[in-house]
């Protein structure tokens, strides 16, 4: 046989062996595309069941605000930040699961009931501020934690039919869990920070803070703001029907229908809660209650609230059995038809104190405690633990400092410096126009000569001549001073730009990154222990100064910011509260920091007191007491 001839007898089989070639290396790199896919849209998590943590602490209870309620098993969860309640058939609670015992140490921002492809029934899901999503199956709670701190603030979830559960993160777009999974849902969305989400998944609805609304449909992803029409760009709530999206606003409602912004109701109305029902939509307020408008009117009207006792903030509208409900702060309520009146059948447990966002405390050594609010002004609890006394007005009301005296307070607040009795009751205020540096008073010091003020402008000092002030023109390291702290005749003061120490009301020293072994510039908490200074930072953790030279902790690595004013020191340790890992406890026995989260309700911690052995502990989800011996 010729050589020609084989050669034409062999370009077949060439040709098959080539064509074999091609399509494995076609499928080798569509597996490699797939893996590295899967690999950039997955997201690496943490999970596993909760167990109920030792009773260590003791919470000092806040009456609860209702958030958000679901249907579980024929049974209503209804959720507050700190708890989750289950109800019985007649409204009353009949179980409570904690933040920081049952559950983790986070807020509660919503909850939804629903199925993923990899359970075995329907389930409850908790999203959380700061740890991630509970899953709760009517038994036992399991947490989904992701690795990444940002991933873990959730704002909103969506079940839906296809088996996986959406999840809106605070900044980062939107998640998917489907039982096995943690994912990436669309990655065009991985900076949106999210508000609401409603709809499925060829037709989703996406709330957001400042963005406006987004539709993704068919893959396609369409954008509506002012410019198209809306009310406002922070969306609030969403809803959807059969033929149209509903966007709630803090300046009215947006209807969209068949792909464009159709007709807008109730302007001016801050709608946080949306349902539409044949030809009316009802929309719950944030101050107002629950308002009806017929949407089918040429010029729709906006009825008037049903009954004066459903005044308040409304953060649910649903239907259940045929009935409309409607979650209140202050309550569940019910309406069996249409113009009856709303029938309160839940109401959140009463408790002592205001609030559960703890901005400061102080304690006096009768054990009255007075707690300071970020935003609801001052309780001060007897020792008996039973109702508190509140004090809240203009300038009683956002909370930095609590500095106790003999007739009474001197309490710093962004209004003004607040002289009050011993029961709290004003009776003096000092702003920028009774001559302080600035009205906004972040800390408060005391020596011989009178109290100090520090401001975001300066120091001021009180003397009984009147306020004397300094600033950077006098050599004050930074305008915003954030802590002061005695020691001795020295004064130190920390801002935001470094370090300054006074003697005499002047400045002896300033220590900056650029001339100390700080790593951050931002100094926000200060305490005293012995003769040294703890200094809090934003961002680089805590410093020991001595008043010559600054020292680290190795244990304290990684960026640590130590929220406002949240430091304390007593014989056996020194406390700081940091943004999002807890309680960090410095033993001045073994000079050696640790955290603390567990049976905290956050991990945010805010503030301190101490009496009588017991350590009191603020955070943004409720306060806490506990002894210390006990923490060693």
């Amino acid at each position: 046989m010729t050589r020609r001839r084989l050669l034409l007898l062999a370009l077949p089989l060439l040709a098959i062996t080539g064509a074999a070639l091609w399509l494995r290396q076609t499928h080798r790199a569509i597996g490699q595309s797939a893996t590295e896919l899967k690999r950039e849209t997955e997201i690496r998590f943490t999970s596993g069941p909760l167990q109920r943590a030792p009773v260590a602490f003791e919470p000092i209870a806040a009456t609860a605000s209702f958030r958000d309620a679901a249907l579980l098993h024929e049974q209503l969860y209804v959720a507050t930040a700190s708890s989750l309640h289950e109800l019985n058939s007649e409204g009353a609670i009949a179980r409570t699961f904690s933040s920081g015992l049952d559950l983790p140490p986070a807020p509660i921002m919503k909850i939804a009931a629903g199925l993923t492809t990899a359970s075995a029934g329907r389930e409850l899901f908790l999203a959380t501020e700061g740890e991630g999503l509970v899953i709760f199956n009517g038994t036992s709670f399991r947490q989904l934690r992701p690795e990444t701190p940002a991933l873990r603030k959730l704002t909103s979830l969506l079940p839906l039919d296809t088996g996986q559960i959406l999840l809106g993160t605070a900044r980062n777009g939107i998640l998917a869990w489907d039982g096995n999974a943690l994912s990436v849902f669309h990655p065009s969305l991985s900076t949106q920070s999210i508000t609401a989400l409603a709809g499925k998944l060829d037709d989703l609805w996406i709330g957001t803070l400042d963005q406006g609304l987004l539709h993704l449909r068919a893959g396609e992803l369409t954008r509506f703001t002012t410019a198209e029409g809306l009310p406002d760009n922070h969306i609030l709530s969403l809803a959807v029907d059969s033929t149209s999206a509903w966007a709630g606003t803090a300046m009215g409602v947006a209807r969209i229908a068949a792909g464009r912004l159709d007709r807008t109701f109730a302007p001016g109305f801050f709608a946080n809660a949306l349902l539409p029902q044949q030809d009316k939509l009802h929309i719950g307020t944030l101050e107002e209650g629950i308002f009806e408008i017929d949407i089918t009117a040429r010029q729709p009207r906006t009825a008037p609230p049903v009954a004066a006792h459903t005044e308040g903030r409304v953060e649910k509208i649903f239907l259940l059995g045929g009935e409309l409900y409607a979650l209140l702060r202050d309550g569940l309520y019910t309406r069996a038809q249409r113009g009856a009146a709303w029938k309160r059948i839940t109401t959140p447990q009463q408790a002592p104190l205001a609030d559960a966002n703890i901005a400061a405390l102080a304690i006096e050594p009768n054990g009255k405690l007075w707690v300071g609010y970020f935003d609801r002004g001052l309780d001060i609890l007897p020792p008996s633990d039973s109702k508190a006394i509140h004090r809240e007005d203009d300038h009683l009301f956002c909370v930095n400092r609590i500095l106790l005296r003999k007739d009474g307070a001197a309490i710093a607040t962004a209004n003004g410096l607040v002289f009050t009795d011993s029961s709290g009751q004003t009776r003096r205020v000092l702003t920028r126009q009774e001559g302080l540096i600035a009205s906004h008073v972040t800390d408060l010091a005391e020596d011989t000569a009178g109290l100090i003020a520090a401001t975001p402008a300066g120091i001021s000092f009180l003397t009984p001549s009147g306020p004397q002030s300094i600033y950077a023109f006098h050599g004050l390291v930074n305008n915003h001073v954030y802590t002061l702290a005695q020691l001795g005749p020295r004064l130190l003061a920390g801002t935001l730009g470094g370090v300054s120490v006074l003697e005499n009301g002047a400045v002896a020293a300033s220590y900056t990154t650029a001339n100390s072994t700080l790593r951050q510039n931002w100094i926000s908490a200060s305490a005293v222990a012995a003769n040294d200074w703890f200094i809090g930072t934003y961002g680089a953790g805590v410093y020991r100064f001595d008043g010559a030279s600054w020292h680290s902790f190795p244990d304290l690595r990684g960026q640590i910011e130590i929220n406002p004013n949240a430091m304390l020191a007593t014989d056996a340790a020194v406390y700081a509260g940091t943004l999002s890992q807890g309680l960090a406890i410095y033993n001045r026995a073994s000079n050696r920091w640790n955290f603390l989260t567990t049976g905290l309700p956050s991990t945010n911690v805010t503030a301190f007191a101490y009496n009588n052995g017991y350590l009191y502990v603020g955070t943004a989800n409720g306060l806490v007491r506990i002894a210390e011996r006990n923490l060693r």
